[in-house]
């Protein structure tokens, strides 16, 4: 098993240098920071931009090989560069980063959870009202874009705090001006009031997309031979499904899982948006706007982690599921 794990960290650091070696130079060539001043009235002088430039280490007139040394010099030493508006990536990845794993975490564990039992239970209800009810409101659920989805439960909030004439639900930010020196109790409240939303927009989405994938894999382990000679043993049909048949309906859903929290930073930069949450996502549109190239590589390089990292732990924990992938 440690041999297993060394290998699978080595392809991980591997992996991680490739996607950020490719994220800069895909943001340096498409990005042109040079036009942020264009059209400024007075002029500014050429002069004055390329040393602007030089100091972020952005300068389209010196070759990228040159800017990613540089880059990668930095970055060996714990350093991301500075952003277009002359703030230190690396405090701009320490106060965003936790913002988004918040939402991420609780967001993706919540319709995991839900999706494997929703999709369990569709499966063994084949056919019946739950199965055809959930079935039809998770395909409505997955052609929905993420953005409107998370429109909609906002709108929804927004009537219900009308209809009873208080504010339960909050709508923008991570917690109300004016509550920083606030009680814990009642800080601790107002977050929660306002970590609703945007967690609720990311459970449904998770929740329709594993329970489809958790019911066919499920329904394949019900009719398999193992799970009739667990009921022939004797053991009943509760006992011989969730000790016998989910164990192997859920190991090709772990990788599934692991991937798609890596990839929910790209949904997450939508609900970030719409509710005024300043994380990872929404930063990544600002710098795509501002034609930041260093706050981009760095979103990049988060992202190239998270995904590789939730990889890796689904490869560990697939063969500490399954002993035959240690043997191969």
């Amino acid at each position: 098993m440690l041999q297993f794990v060394i290998k699978r960290l080595a392809n991980f650091f591997l992996m991680v240098i490739i996607a950020g070696t490719l994220g800069f130079f895909l943001a340096s060539t498409a990005l042109h920071p040079r036009s942020n001043y264009d059209g400024r009235q007075p002029p500014i002088p050429v002069t004055t931009i390329d040393n602007k430039l030089d100091g972020l280490n952005m300068n389209d007139k010196t070759p990228i090989p040159i800017r990613y040394q540089h880059w990668v010099g930095g970055l060996l030493k714990g350093d991301f560069g500075t952003t277009m508006d002359e703030t230190r990536v690396n405090h701009e990845i320490s106060t965003r980063i936790w913002v988004s794993l918040r939402l991420l975490l609780v967001g993706s564990i919540l319709g995991s959870v839900i999706g494997v039992l929703v999709g369990v239970r569709s499966a063994v209800r084949q056919y019946k009202f739950f199965d055809r009810f959930h079935g039809i409101s998770a395909f409505i659920i997955l052609s929905t874009p993420v953005f409107l989805i998370a429109i909609l439960i906002k709108f929804g909030a927004i009537w219900i705090n009308t209809k009873i004439g208080h504010t339960l639900f909050y709508t923008i930010g991570e917690y109300s001006p004016g509550l920083e020196e606030a009680k814990s109790s009642a800080l601790f409240l107002n977050r929660i009031q306002h970590f609703l939303l945007p967690t609720l927009s990311i459970t449904l989405g998770g929740v329709a997309f594993y329970s489809r994938y958790q019911r066919n894999t499920m329904l394949d382990v019900l009719a398999s031979d193992h799970l009739r000679t667990a009921r022939a043993k004797g053991l009943t049909k509760r006992q011989a499904l969730f000790k016998h048949g989910l164990r192997v309906a859920i190991l090709p859903m772990s990788t599934l899982f692991a991937y798609s929290f890596g990839l929910l930073i790209t949904g997450a930069a939508f609900t970030e948006t719409i509710f005024g949450w300043n994380g990872m996502g929404r930063w990544f549109i600002l710098a795509v706007h501002q034609n930041d190239i260093n706050s981009v590589s760095a979103v990049v390089v988060f992202s190239a982690v998270l995904v590789l990292l939730s990889g890796l732990l689904a490869d560990i924990t697939v063969a500490a599921l399954d002993p035959r992938v240690r043997l191969r």
